[in-house]
Order: C-alpha cells, then sequence, then structure tokens
C-alpha cells in the first residue's frame, strides 16, 4: 500500500508540473502557427515610456507598419509611466479583474522586481518566442537576471543602454571627467546644470553614478542583494556632493525637472547646459530632429563608469491579446526591427541580439551602422561600462534623496 501510494504521488505532482507547463500555452495555442493564426486581425496595446520623440516615430512610424504587415497585428502605443502601469495592473488584480485593457510592458529593474513579487505578469514567455530562440544567447545572465531579480522566462530582452552625459560642445569646450570635475563645474557655472528627481529611471541613474563613486566603486554592491546597512554606510558622501551642489543647481535647486523630458527641454532652451539618459545613442537623432543643438556632444564620467542594463518586454497577467501580445514581442526581437532600432534615424541604441548567430546580410548591416559624431565610440562605451546594481537601491536612494536633499536646508 505504501508503495502504491507512492506511485499516486509520483503521478500527482508529474500531472501538476506537466498542468504547469501548459499553464502558459493554454491561453495562446500549442505551437506558434497556432499563435500566430489567433493573433492575425486582432490589436495589441503596449503600454511603454512616452518621453523620447525618436522611440516613438520609431514605434508608430516603423513597427507598427512592420507588425501590421508581416502579421496582421494593428499595434497600439500608449504612453504611460511604467510605475503607474504597475499601479494599474496592481488594482486590477486586487479587483480580480481578469480581462485587462494592457497587452505589453516595457520595463526592467525595480518595476519588473515588483511586477514579479506581485504576481502581475504572464509567463513564462521567453521559450515561446522564436526569434529569442534564434538570435539571442539563451544561455547568457544577461537574460536570465534583472537587476539581480531572477527573469524566470518572464520578459524578453528588447535593447541595451548605457548612460551618458550630453552637453553643448559650442558651451563647454572641456567637459568634466570625473566626479569631482564635476562637481567644481558645477560651481563654476551656477545655474546651469540639474538632474531629474530621482523618482524618475534617468535622475535614479545619476544618483547611483555618484553612489558608485562614494563606495569606491560598484564592486562593493554586488557581494550580496540590497543591503540598507551597507546602503546607508556607502551614501554618506553622496548626500554631501548632492548638498554641496545644490545651492549652483538651476533654480539653486528649489526644483528638479519631474523627468527626462522636463531636462531635455531645458537643454534644448539652453536654460542648462547638460543633458543626460539611459542612452547612448539618443544625441544623434535629437540633433537630427532638432530638439538638440548641432553642437552637442557626449560624455561620461571616466572615474565611475557608464552604467549599463538590459531592458525588456512582458505581458501582464490579465492582457486580453496574450496571443497578439506574443506575435508582437516576436517581431520586435527580429533582426530587422533591431537593425533600424540601432539606427540613428529612429532610436540609435544597441542590440541585445547575438551578431554571431545572423547571417552574414545581417551581420555586416548591424557592423556596417555609422553613428552620429555626437556618440562615444563602441570603444570607448565598452571601456566604460558597469553593471547595475539590486534593485533595491534604487527605490532606497529615492526614498533617502527626500530626506537627505529635498528637506535640508
Amino acid at each position: 500500500m505504501k508503495k502504491i501510494g507512492l506511485i499516486f504521488i509520483s503521478l500527482f505532482l508529474f500531472l501538476s508540473a506537466c498542468s504547469q507547463m501548459e499553464g502558459t500555452s493554454s491561453d495562446v495555442g500549442e505551437s506558434w502557427e497556432d499563435i500566430v493564426a489567433a493573433a492575425d486581425g486582432s490589436v495589441v496595446k503596449i503600454f511603454m515610456w512616452g518621453g523620447d520623440e525618436g522611440i516613438n516615430r520609431y514605434m508608430d512610424e516603423w513597427v507598427a507598419p512592420y507588425v501590421k504587415s508581416e502579421y496582421g497585428v494593428t499595434l497600439e502605443r500608449v504612453p504611460m509611466d511604467t510605475g503607474e502601469i504597475l499601479q494599474k495592473l496592481q488594482t486590477e488584480k486586487a479587483a480580480g479583474k481578469e480581462e485587462g485593457t494592457i497587452d505589453i510592458i516595457w520595463i526592467n529593474g525595480e518595476n519588473f522586481k515588483n511586477a514579479k513579487n506581485g504576481e502581475l505578469l504572464y509567463g513564462p514567455i521567453q521559450e515561446i518566442l522564436p526569434h529569442f530562440a534564434s538570435y539571442y544567447d539563451t544561455e547568457s545572465d544577461v537574460y536570465s537576471y534583472d537587476f539581480g531579480t531572477e527573469i524566470a522566462g518572464l520578459e524578453a530582452p528588447w535593447g541595451k543602454v548605457q548612460f551618458v552625459f550630453n552637453y553643448d560642445e559650442e558651451k563647454i569646450p572641456n567637459p568634466p571627467t570625473t566626479v569631482e570635475e564635476l562637481v567644481a563645474w558645477v560651481e563654476e557655472n551656477p545655474g546651469k546644470f540639474t538632474y531629474p528627481n530621482p523618482s524618475d529611471f534617468t535622475g535614479n541613474a545619476f544618483l547611483r553614478h555618484i553612489l558608485y563613486s562614494s563606495a569606491g566603486g560598484y564592486e562593493t554592491f554586488l557581494e550580496e542583494g540590497f543591503s540598507e546597512e551597507l546602503a546607508e554606510d556607502s551614501s554618506q558622501e553622496l548626500w554631501t556632493i548632492l548638498n554641496d551642489m545644490k545651492e549652483n543647481l538651476w533654480r539653486s535647486g528649489d526644483t528638479y525637472p519631474s523627468d527626462l523630458t522636463e531636462l531635455d527641454r531645458l537643454y534644448s532652451q539652453g536654460e542648462v547646459w547638460m543633458t543626460m539618459g539611459y542612452n547612448e545613442a539618443r544625441a544623434g537623432h535629437m540633433i537630427e530632429d532638432g530638439v538638440f543643438p548641432e553642437t552637442t556632444k557626449s560624455f561620461v564620467l571616466e572615474d565611475v563608469g557608464s552604467i549599463g542594463n538590459t531592458h525588456f518586454l512582458a505581458v501582464p497577467f490579465n492582457s486580453p491579446n496574450k496571443s497578439g501580445a506574443l506575435v508582437a514581442i516576436n517581431a520586435l526581437l527580429s533582426p530587422e526591427a533591431q537593425y533600424v532600432k540601432m539606427t540613428d534615424e529612429y532610436w540609435g541604441e544597441s542590440t541585445p541580439i547575438s551578431l554571431d548567430k545572423l547571417d552574414d546580410e545581417y551581420r555586416q548591416k548591424f557592423e556596417g551602422i555609422e553613428r552620429s559624431e555626437a556618440v562615444l565610440s563602441k570603444e570607448e562605451l565598452d571601456a566604460s561600462f558597469v553593471p547595475e546594481i539590486d534593485a533595491g537601491y534604487v527605490e532606497w536612494l529615492k526614498e533617502q534623496w527626500t530626506d537627505e536633499v529635498v528637506e535640508k536646508p
């Protein structure tokens, strides 16, 4: 009887595992062909940050027509900050709303960690996408962990970025190259520098660069996950630097741009002489679009480096069109879409595709992309690359900044 019971339990566990494995595909069909057929003629809504004109044009002018012509899917872009997207999904989850209005979200970092912990995502999806299997390094930790959080297949890689500063060469012939030089430059040029509120991911990334400097390097934070004790011990110099800079910032630090869009506007109007961002190549299309002055160039802080990461696409738990979402994501991972995204005409960011997995024609096309003179060389970017740290530091910096900087006299 004991042996029969063990067999029964083993069979039960096996069937349960099969059921869980089928949980992903049961909503979308048993094969990729089924998924594509179900998606044909449907509408897919992608909710994403809308603060970059080049990205928006890429989605509206190239991606949407491409997805429509190749798969018969109508892709609609809905601009919304990721934090607001997650709040919407959390509300729907709490209300038991099984069919929402969001099919795809652009996500990474602490937002992914919160979405995963809140069970707001559908999946795993990586294993379903043919283009991910064909053109990406499926064994890489880059696509297994997002800011230290295990991805578990819940999101698919869309792009790679590095943080750079953009400046007007006509006004700043010799930009600072270290944190110390940046602080000195701000003091010598009062009102001509600021950074976004750290609730915005660009502003938070700026703080993390200064944190790396004050801690003596990023390595300090990689030995373990988020540690509040380590954060407090390593951040004293960070708050000193930010408070020393404050009176010489734009509007004397009494207010900060709410996001990168506002900082870009100040830069384009000449109110400040620098901007910044998580896209090493966006200056190219911003100049092309007439937003940034033609004398715009880029730099990184050589003593700290340039934080880089991968960003992803995911499907919410209650997407009303999961088949269409998967088809659209697969299209966005294609060599065609990644190549156009990498050109300065639209976005200009780097690709997560493995070039050695491409055929000769496309590999040569990628290698032949010429970037704007405003963009740092691949060699400079590679040499300055430093990794992200646990997403817990992002939230901690956001909260502490208010106490340590905003509310300090």
